[in-house]
Formats: structure tokens, sequence, C-alpha cells
């Protein structure tokens, strides 16, 4: 009989690990600690059949203003083509978010967005998300591949910036220490005032060092001494992912960023990591999406294109849910999301 319980970090991981490798760090015992630290509640769920595992899935309990909701990044994790099996973790799930007064459940699998399983998650009774969660389109590059095949893949413009920053001794480097994180988060506000987006918090991105060690990294490009670009790198196998960016406004004129990007890649080839997900891009014909001004950087660097499924809600409070979603969408067309 199909049921959901309780698990261990530990066994979380290690399940994740053998089980779906298509998991990245928004589905890892990391991800939930960053936001215990950062005082969020979280959950560590399991699909069993008996004592068979099934599934599993990291739940993050958010209080936010608008009311209680749970968060599934890049999850829940099953056999998504079982429809019994979702429908019984969707059950489940829905159990902790009434327990802890939520008025919905937001999710956003790692599945592909297509007719069958946009038709799917009809059927169970999850609706569209007013917002998104996560990077629903992204760029995934193929670590596998030589160097030289991974050059060749490149953009032409692309190819000539990582030479050129080669040739003008650009060198990029990475740390793991504090200060580290703390130079990045000063960076990336600079950043923000200049392109006009909403940061991190200083405590979020500490969080991220403390939860994740040794494989959250701060890569660093710089021309003699003047840094040109920052990049917070989670190096967590089988994925290794651009997760957040900063950059000084010499940065914008020598290509700093082109030799952070392929130096992740030569590094993350060398741990034997699999591949590298860039982490957010615009969908196509859509200028004034959150993710625009990167869309054209990143897709340079050859890579597959992906595509999930948009962020899907489990309704627990209907009344509720429609002042919420009133409200989501409001925002969601005044900060061009």
């Amino acid at each position: 009989m199909l049921s959901v319980k309780d698990i261990s970090a530990t066994d979380f991981d290690e399940y994740v690990g053998k089980k779906h490798p298509e998991a990245n760090f928004l589905q890892s015992s990391s991800w939930g600690e960053v936001y215990r630290i950062d005082g969020e509640k979280i959950f560590f769920l399991g699909l069993f059949d008996g004592k068979k595992q099934l599934g599993a899935t990291l739940a993050i309990l958010k209080l936010a203003k608008r009311g209680a909701y749970l968060e599934i990044p890049g999850g829940p994790l099953t056999d998504w083509r079982k429809e019994e099996y979702v429908k019984v973790f969707l059950d489940g799930i829905a159990e902790i978010a009434r327990d802890n007064k939520c008025v919905f459940v937001r999710m956003r699998p790692n599945i592909p967005d297509n007719e069958e399983n946009r038709a799917l998650v009809k059927k169970l009774g999850l609706v569209p998300s007013p917002m998104h969660l996560h990077a629903e389109h992204t760029v995934m590059i193929d670590l596998a591949k030589t160097e030289d095949e991974l050059m060749s893949d490149m953009r032409r413009q692309t190819r000539y910036e990582v030479r050129k920053a080669d040739k003008l001794g650009v060198k990029v480097k990475y740390q793991t220490d504090e200060d580290a994180f703390n130079d990045f988060y000063d960076l990336q506000l600079e950043t923000a005032k200049r392109q006009g987006f909403i940061p991190s918090s200083r405590e979020f991105i500490l969080a991220q060092h403390k939860a994740f060690g040794e494989n959250a990294r701060i890569y660093t490009a710089k021309l003699h001494d003047q840094v040109l670009a920052k990049g917070l790198i989670i190096m967590q196998s089988p994925e290794a992912v651009y997760n957040e960016a900063a950059s000084t406004e010499e940065g914008r004129k020598l290509p700093g960023a082109y030799a952070l990007q392929w130096q992740v890649m030569r590094d993350a080839k060398q741990l034997g990591i699999k591949r590298y997900n860039l982490f957010g891009i615009a969908p196509p014909n859509s200028p004034h999406h959150r993710y625009a001004g990167v869309t054209t950087f990143k897709t340079g660097f050859g890579g597959e294109l992906v595509t999930y499924l948009p962020a899907q809600d489990l309704v627990i409070k209907p009344i509720h849910y429609k002042f919420v979603h009133k409200l989501e969408e409001l925002r969601k067309r005044r900060r061009h999301l």
C-alpha cells in the first residue's frame, strides 16, 4: 500500500542520488539546510510501497504575508509516468500543508514541458501558478564532451570572447571562505542597483556557504587587480549550477564573465560532474522577461535548451488562494516576471 512518510536528510540524499540523476541542488538536503539556517521549516518526505521507496521530496514552509505555503523546488521526485504514485504523493504533501495552515503548495517538477505532462497535472488537480519557481527555461551543457568539443559548440562570438580574455591575461580563481561570500554579496548589491533587480540577502548568501561547504564556490574574474565578474557556483555532482552572479561596471567592457564560465566548465569536468546548468534564460519572444538580458550570453556557450513544466499550485484553501492569485498576477506584471 502506498504511503507518504517523513525521512531523514541522509536517507533523502541517498535515495535521490541513486534513483534520480535528473535532480539538482534544489532537491538536496543542503538546499533544505539553506532555508533552515534562514529560519524556515523544512520537510523531507518519502513515497513508499511497504518498505520500497518510490519517491522523495524536499518541501519548504514559506510564511509569506499573503499566506503560508509549501514550496517544492525541482520536485517532487518520483516516476511521473505512474499517475497513482504522483496522486498519493500529492495527497501526502497536501496533508503536511493543511497541518501547517498553508493556502497552497507550489511545485516545479524537473519534468519536460509537453502536452502529456500538462494534461497529467491538470487531471491531478494542479493549476498553473501565476509566478515562476526557479529556472523554468535553462541551458544545459554536457561536460562529457572534450574541451575542444565544448569550445566548438560555442557561438563564434562567445568563442572569440573566451580567447580574447585569455590573450588579455584575465585570471579566474575560486574561494570557499566566508569572506569571499561577503565580498560577493557586496558586489551583487552594486550590480542590482545598476541593473534594477532584487538581490539575495547577505544572510541567504552566507547560508549557502554554510550549507554547501566546499561545494559552494565564489569564482572571481580579474584583469590584473581589477575585479570584472563574480559567480556563486554550486559544484554538487551530478550537476554544477551557475546559481548567482555579480559584475562590475568595468566588467561590462571586458570579457571577464566569459572567462569565468569557461573556467567553471573546465573545473567541473575535472571533478567528474556530468553537466553544467546555466540556470535561467528567457523563453522565446520574451524581450521583457527577467532573464532577457542574460539569455544571449548564456546561450552562446552552446548546450541544450531545456524547458521544464511551469510552476504548478495545489490549492488547499480555495477562497484565500483566489486573493493570492490576483495579487501575484499584479506583481508579475509590475516586475516583468
